[in-house]
Formats: C-alpha cells, sequence, structure tokens
C-alpha cells in the first residue's frame, strides 16, 4: 500500500521530541510543531534548507510542509539557533 502523506508531531519543550525525524524520500511530508513551554527562543522553528519559518504560539499546533524531493539531511532551529534538530530524508 502506497503512503499518500508523512505526518509527524514534534513537541517543543525545551529543545525538540523527537529531535531526529526521519522521513521517506518522494512522499509528502508536514510536520506539526506544538510549543508546550514559554521558553523565549523557541518561539520560531526555521529551516533555510527545508525553506520554512514559523512562529510557535503557545499550546497552538503549527504545521509546515516538508519538501522530500532530495535525500540527504537537514537541520531546522530555533530563532536564536541554540536549539536544534534534524530532518533525515532517505530513498
Amino acid at each position: 500500500m502506497m503512503q499518500t502523506k508523512q505526518q509527524v508531531n514534534v513537541v517543543v519543550n525545551g529543545g525538540y521530541a523527537p529531535q531526529v525525524i526521519a522521513l521517506k524520500q518522494g512522499v509528502p511530508a508536514e510536520l506539526t510543531f506544538t510549543r508546550t513551554s514559554d521558553q523565549g527562543c523557541l518561539d520560531v522553528v526555521h529551516s533555510d534548507a527545508l525553506n520554512f519559518k514559523t512562529a510557535l504560539p503557545l499550546q497552538q499546533p503549527q504545521t509546515v510542509k516538508v519538501p522530500t524531493d532530495q535525500a540527504g539531511t537537514f537541520e531546522f532551529s530555533c530563532g536564536m539557533d541554540m536549539f536544534s534538530g534534524k530532518v533525515v530524508i532517505s530513498v
């Protein structure tokens, strides 16, 4: 059975959980970030490599689309680049 979409929930609380996210190449993907702590710099998540930047209001899930056309390891981080996570896209 073909998978039509990949969906991963990420809890933002003093970092990202899970910190490493595995996705399959070529299958549309979304990450939903939910910030549960009001720690300052975690109120934004961004990734230049994955082309997203979004504010994370407290307790309000925010979904971003992740391009999966290229395999590789791509980082995302908080607004101050103090906390980070990785998306690993494989064939």
